[in-house]
């Protein structure tokens, strides 16, 4: 049970860094660019942002592979 309580602490800490990330983001267009969906008619709205999240993901793959070694 012991390494399940790790488990729940460093996923904690990946949510919040990742909302952090997410508000910061924000100030610098993330979720604005060029490329993301955005589709209102009507009473509806569907918003994907495809290259915000290819953005997000590359940084995050770069930073991770940089602590694994």
């Amino acid at each position: 049970m012991e390494s399940f309580g790790k488990i729940l602490i460093t996923m904690g800490i990946v949510l919040f860094l990742i909302g952090g990330l997410m508000i910061i983001g924000e100030k610098f267009g993330l979720g604005k660019l060029p490329g993301d969906i955005f589709i209102q008619k009507g009473n509806f709205t569907f918003f994907f942002p495809i290259v915000s999240s290819l953005i997000i993901s590359l940084l995050l793959t770069l930073i991770l592979n940089i602590f694994r070694r």
